[in-house]
């Protein structure tokens, strides 16, 4: 009876304990994310201070925050910034989605037939090498202007450097735990979804972190060079018609919300490994 007892109150006890160390990782994930956006702020205004920027061409934080929210014209140039930045978050989810999709599915079939990624893996690494500027023109004279382009231009950006993470996960599964499926009669298929993959998940919100500014890059750089939406776009016509404001607040928009993404991201990794147990890879 004691020793019920016993277990019946620990499991509480350990229920609230693996509470508080979820909580504890996602305020330390918050606070970083806080810190990393004023000191994005204050690097900003540090910059064109000391460099002397002339103030027609700089524009502060004060500056975008009166381009948005002051002014009789503010409504209109936030209806302009959200359209943009809707346009252009569609585009980075579906260059994010082709890319990650394509770097999980590759890094299994390199996982099991290794003939495959001696085959593959040279050509990826010589498309990697390529500025993306000398492949649009042959991306777009293929699949034209549209949504298309937007998912191969976008998962040329991303899926390297997550495939390249997911094989490393997929590689530090323990070797005990290998040689124990194969004793047991396991395949190789019972290998990869029974012990790789759930080794891997660190690796696989490494792959997230690690795409998510890479999609959004991507997606800037298709719209300036073949769709003609969204911010990428508006950042050239504000610069062509000198609207400093515009330009500066546009990319102030992106780059904030680049990194905010990249820090839910982190947060909620921090919850989900601490909440297992899991050590955290650093990329």
């Amino acid at each position: 009876m004691t020793t019920t007892h016993s277990i019946l109150v620990s499991r509480p006890r350990a229920r609230r304990s693996s509470m508080r160390r979820v909580a504890s990782a996602v305020g330390r994930s918050v606070r970083t994310a806080i810190v990393s956006i004023a000191a994005v702020l204050l690097l900003w205004w540090a910059a064109l201070v000391v460099l002397r920027v002339p103030p027609f061409v700089g524009k502060g934080p004060i500056d975008v925050w009166n381009f948005l929210f002051s002014g009789t014209t503010a409504a209109a140039n936030q209806q302009l910034v959200w359209r943009a930045l809707g346009e252009t978050m569609l585009d980075a989810l579906v260059g994010f989605s082709v890319g990650l999709g394509a770097a999980l599915v590759l890094a299994s079939v390199f996982l099991v037939f290794r003939p495959v990624e001696q085959a593959l893996m040279p050509i990826m690494l010589i498309l990697q090498s390529i500025p993306l500027i000398a492949l649009a023109p042959i991306i777009i004279l293929i699949f034209g202007r549209e949504m298309l382009t937007v998912a191969v231009m976008g998962g040329l950006v991303v899926v390297f450097p997550a495939l390249v993470t997911i094989v490393f996960g997929l590689r530090s599964t323990s070797k005990y735990m290998i040689e124990l499926i194969d004793v047991y009669g396991g395949s190789t298929r019972d290998v990869l979804f029974r012990v790789a993959i759930p080794s891997a998940v660190p690796a696989l919100f490494a792959a997230v972190r690690i795409a998510i500014p890479g999609a959004i890059t991507g997606a800037l750089v298709t719209e300036w060079l073949a769709t003609g939406s969204g911010i990428g776009r508006a950042i050239i016509a504000a610069v062509a018609q000198a609207k400093m404001s515009e330009v500066w607040t546009l990319a102030a928009v992106i780059t904030l919300v680049s990194i905010v993404l990249y820090m839910t991201v982190a947060t909620i990794e921090s919850a989900v490994l601490t909440r297992f147990g899991i050590e955290r890879v650093e990329m």
